[in-house]
């Protein structure tokens, strides 16, 4: 069972608030974090200086637990050790062992180690070192002992994702653990789903799922997919799936938080098979998506970005008469883009897409948004299809590589 404890999250860092750097931290703790059973109760960020220590005593009077990241090196600006000490009266002290590590991964690396790493070495007297083997920044916790009235266990993490994430998994995740009492912690079930609106889905099974006793069920959409969060124990888990299957088990993609692309590369490589791609309105987005994936050299052959008519029919073998009477946005064009593709890449099956995706180029039979996306098996049919995605340009092209991907993994028994 595990005991429901208040998590305040504070993520510091200017450089966040002006948006020169992306802040994942929040959803990336709240993703472990949810796998212990356990949620933020609030995020804050707030930018480097004076606003960390007024952040720090929020947190500390509202909170059972704070997690603080950023503000932990070697420059001016990093204060947030200092502010912590400051706000629960405690004595700044420099401690000899972590002095020691921060020197010896210097030497280690052949460098010499500025004054200035020395402050990373002060620490609040009474708080325990979190060993940082990827960085120079130590991570501090204080137990709930430390903030006095406050109760509140405190961890200090460094900025950079490379030291942070490895520093929660061996350091934060066993203490919030024995606080939180957490010996087995409830079920969580992620089901991606593909090719259904969040409006739809949810229509679909809501009414089921608020029947189930003991289970907690929540939505993610973005563009192209849903994502369903199923909470509870192992019995109300399964009886939740059963339910969202029994709907919409064809847009079904994966229960192990692999997306699109991963999946199809497993699929490619568990039936040996190999995939081309010609792209047009997509630029080379889905081979793109496919490479991204570790062990796709395995599946996939060619793909050709077929932008320009010429290169239609030069890599691909589009006939010039159907570019000028159907238009390079048709099905005949789709047809052949796939089919050539399929020949030159010499692969089993292949994808391909054109359309238009704006904000000019459209007319009355074809507006902007329209695309046709064909797919070719080697021994079998062709089939093409046209799809509507009036969303402007960056949106267009991730919704049609969504769909081609899709469409492959369809044809596999995905």
């Amino acid at each position: 069972m595990v005991v429901p404890v208040r998590i305040e999250l504070l993520t510091t860092g200017t450089e966040l608030l002006l948006g020169t750097t992306q802040n994942t931290h929040g959803a990336w703790i709240g993703q472990r974090l949810l796998g212990l059973g356990l949620r933020i109760a609030r995020q804050v960020t707030v930018p480097d200086g004076q606003a960390v220590g007024k952040a720090i005593r929020t947190g500390l009077e509202e909170g059972e637990v704070l997690i603080v990241t950023g503000g932990l090196g070697p420059t001016s600006d990093d204060l947030t050790r200092e502010a912590l000490a400051e706000v629960l009266g405690l004595e700044m002290i420099e401690d000899e062992a972590a002095l020691r590590t921060i020197e010896e991964f210097f030497a280690s690396r052949q460098r010499v180690m500025a004054e200035a790493n020395r402050k990373q070495a002060l620490v609040p007297a009474g708080a325990d070192i979190l060993v940082n083997p990827n960085g120079t920044a130590p991570g501090l916790y204080l137990p709930p002992r430390l903030s006095g009235a406050c109760n509140c266990a405190v961890f200090l993490l460094p900025g950079p994702p490379r030291e942070l994430y490895p520093m929660f998994e061996t350091e934060v995740v066993p203490r919030l653990q024995a606080l939180g009492g957490i010996e087995e912690a409830p079920g969580c079930l992620e089901l991606k789903f593909v090719g259904i609106g969040e409006s739809d889905f949810h229509q679909g099974v809501d009414e089921q799922l608020e029947t189930i006793d003991g289970l907690e069920h929540g939505y993610c959409a973005r563009l192209g997919e849903v994502d369903l969060r199923l909470i509870g124990t192992p019995e109300v888990v399964m009886e939740g799936r059963r339910v969202a299957e029994e709907a919409f088990g064809h847009e079904l993609v994966s229960d192990d938080g692999a997306n699109l692309e991963e999946v199809v590369v497993r699929l490619l490589t568990r039936q040996g098979k190999t995939v081309a791609i010609a792209e047009s309105c997509t630029g080379g987005l889905i081979a793109a998506r496919i490479t991204d994936v570790s062990g796709s050299s395995e599946v996939f052959r060619y793909g050709f970005v077929t932008y320009a008519n010429e290169a239609k029919r030069d890599l691909v073998g589009v006939n010039d008469i159907d570019l000028v009477k159907y238009g390079a946005v048709s099905k005949p064009v789709a047809c052949q883009m796939a089919e050539g593709a399929l020949r030159a890449g010499k692969a089993d099956l292949a994808v391909a897409v054109t359309g238009i995706a704006g904000p000019t180029g459209g007319s009355e039979e074809k507006p902007v948004g329209t695309a046709f996306l064909g797919l070719a098996v080697r021994g079998g049919e062709t089939r093409v299809v046209r799809q509507f995605h009036p969303w402007g340009r960056d949106a267009f092209k991730r919704q049609v590589s969504q769909s081609a991907l899709n469409l492959v993994r369809q044809v596999l028994g995905g």
